[in-house]
């Protein structure tokens, strides 16, 4: 069969099951675009308002369903815009294609209009990436992306095609690719390593499992579920590792890190066993580094062989599948309940109750709407069972201290890079992916402002996501660490907001204001009973700080509760 570069593109894409794409159109990805026309019965395209948006979106859509994202931009700022959604999903270990049209071979190097170097700019915030300047290179390189971004330690790939590569016709045929030479995705397992862990966890007084989003995306719950109870240890989550057990799980004791739960990070220190299944000990977790679980043996499970002894030091590294790292550790581990031991996370857990979380969700104090009750009202509608979609700041954190998960793929959320405006665009891709799901996006004043403009992707689709703004005029987070150790000096953090509500009914989206307690309960209810999008601002408490806090540099152990 005979046909374009940028036939080929589309075939391509559909051959790895591809049935949906976000992107924007531009000059040097034209020809793609009319072979999408062509195609549309089979390819869904979603135009998006900004490339940042598709990248996003692409996002949202690869962590609810665990599928391969797509994002497609035109050269030049279409595709510097992609970059953002491009570094996030490569912290973020998310598993994205993005094709970006080129200027043609021939123009190459000479400051064309709308050229720049987007294989140089993205190299180090790729998987990998790679520029086609010949349409018959096209099917080789387009399933070599695929299983780059899918296979072992997920990632982003970008593609750039060149417009005389879209253009040329050469002789299509397409083969998946099984292998790449000297690409190892999954370590082979070491048995003996699995049975030295083994014994080394039988043997711990005080153990405690520490696992991240390598569960998920290693489809490994069950058999992480089974380990946990069979073990009867402890087990608390990053913010990607969330929802891979049941928050309502009794041996689940809560989250890690900056503004994580006092039990599991002050435990951290006293353990003397540390299993960690799928994370990567980044700072946020750990605090300073010089006194991270000095005590403790180390085993950590990974995929990824670059992430063993990066930050933390370990005893025993089992490299490879964590599924079947699990399934071979599992007939090895004795059975056992750690009583005493979990006694001390649930003394902690209420020593936090009664100091920080019985207050938030339900304010005594006169003041204003917190954001905390805010995501306890949420949850009280959606039982647990909406995917949850947040940006980044102080609602981000609200929203995973205190948002219940029942299943899997729950919790969306911009995690290694912090990226603000990350929410709404990936609430619409997750949405799309999982359609029978309720997904409700939980996102900043500061952060909303940042991609607003995809109200218009939600106007023109008609994808059902649920918005909920939790406003406090100001930029939460950064305005919480002026307070404590800036000397309450809110330099550029106050906010000067529009009028939210007009500018979503602006778009033909269902919105309401919420501005006293006691209108709160009727509004999500309403919102969640919606079948259609719904736009939710609640005015809450200007200066509610998220506690508790390990302050940047500090250890776990000098955790603060207030």
């Amino acid at each position: 069969m005979r046909i374009s570069g940028a036939e080929a593109v589309i075939r391509c894409l559909l051959e790895e099951g591809v049935d949906l794409v976000y992107g924007y159109p531009g000059g040097a990805i034209m020809p793609v675009y009319d072979e999408l026309y062509k195609f549309q019965d089979q390819l869904h395209h979603v135009l998006v308002r900004h490339e940042q948006g598709a990248t996003h979106a692409a996002q949202g859509y690869a962590r609810a369903t665990g599928k391969v994202g797509v994002a497609i931009a035109t050269s030049g700022p279409g595709a510097t815009n992609l970059v953002t959604g491009i570094a996030d999903a490569q912290i973020d270990s998310t598993p994205m294609v993005c094709i970006t049209g080129q200027v043609g071979r021939h123009l190459l190097g000479s400051d064309a209009f709308q050229e720049t170097d987007i294989i140089g700019i993205s190299t180090p915030v790729t998987k990998w990436n790679f520029q086609i300047t010949e349409a018959s290179q096209i099917p080789e390189i387009i399933a070599k992306a695929f299983y780059i971004a899918r296979s072992g330690r997920p990632g982003p790939v970008l593609i750039d095609i060149t417009k005389n590569a879209q253009f040329d016709e050469f002789e299509y045929s397409y083969e998946k690719c099984t292998g790449i030479r000297s690409y190892v995705p999954v370590p082979k397992l070491k048995l003996d390593k699995v049975a030295e862990a083994a014994a080394l966890i039988n043997s711990a007084k005080k153990p405690f499992i520490v696992f991240g989003q390598g569960i998920i995306l290693g489809q490994a719950e069950a058999e992480f579920k089974a380990f946990v109870e069979k073990s009867g240890i402890p087990a608390a989550w990053t913010i990607l590792g969330l929802s891979a057990l049941p928050t309502d799980h009794p041996l689940n004791v809560g989250m890690l890190g900056m503004h994580g739960n006092y039990g599991p990070n002050l435990l951290t220190n006293e353990c003397d066993v540390l299993i960690a299944f799928g994370m990567r000990f980044d700072d946020r977790v750990t605090g300073k580094l010089a006194t991270y679980a000095k005590q403790a043996k180390v085993i950590h499970f990974e995929i990824d062989p670059a992430e063993i002894d990066k930050n933390v030091k370990t005893e025993i590294a089992v490299l490879g599948d964590v599924k079947e790292s699990l399934a071979a550790l599992l007939p090895l581990i004795d059975a056992k309940s750690h009583d005493l031991w979990h006694n001390e996370f649930k003394a902690l857990q209420e020593v936090e109750y009664n100091t920080v979380i019985k207050e938030e969700l339900n304010p005594t104090n006169g003041k204003g709407i917190s954001m905390g009750e805010t995501i306890e009202m949420i949850n009280k509608h959606s039982k647990g069972d909406a995917i949850i979609v947040s940006d980044v700041g102080q609602h981000q954190m609200f929203a995973c201290r205190y948002a219940k998960f029942n299943s899997t793929k729950s919790n969306i959320t911009s995690g290694g890079l912090g990226t603000m405006g990350f929410a709404l665009p990936a609430a619409i891709g997750a949405k799309m992916g999982k359609p029978e799901r309720e997904v409700v996006a939980i996102i900043g004043d500061g952060g909303f402002q940042m991609t607003i403009q995809e109200l218009g992707t939600i106007f023109q689709t008609q994808v059902p996501v649920k918005i909920v703004i939790l406003n406090n005029e100001f930029l939460g987070m950064v305005r919480q660490w002026q307070e404590l150790f800036f000397d309450n000096r809110y330099a550029s953090t106050k906010m000067i907001n529009p009028n939210f509500v007009a500018i979503a009914e602006g778009y033909h989206i269902k919105s309401k204001k919420v501005t006293q307690r006691e209108d709160l309960d009727e509004a999500v209810a309403e919102m969640l009973a919606s079948k259609d999008s719904y736009f939710l601002e609640v005015m809450v408490e200007k200066e509610n700080n998220v506690f508790p806090m390990i302050p940047t540099g500090a250890c776990v152990s000098e955790i603060r509760l207030s």
